[in-house]
């Protein structure tokens, strides 16, 4: 039983850290996204 928790403890710290990060990231990237898009809007309308 200790082995199988250990396994599955090890597979969340391998695949959960870059799981956040894109996350993360992704999450800023869509922020600025946005930006771009009502910048690009606003430059249009001129």
């Amino acid at each position: 039983m200790e082995t199988g928790l250990s396994s599955y403890i090890d597979l969340i710290s391998n695949t959960g850290f870059p799981i956040v990060i894109s996350m993360y990231l992704l999450n800023r990237m869509e922020k600025k996204l946005d930006k771009l898009v009502d910048a690009i809007e606003k430059l249009a309308r001129i």
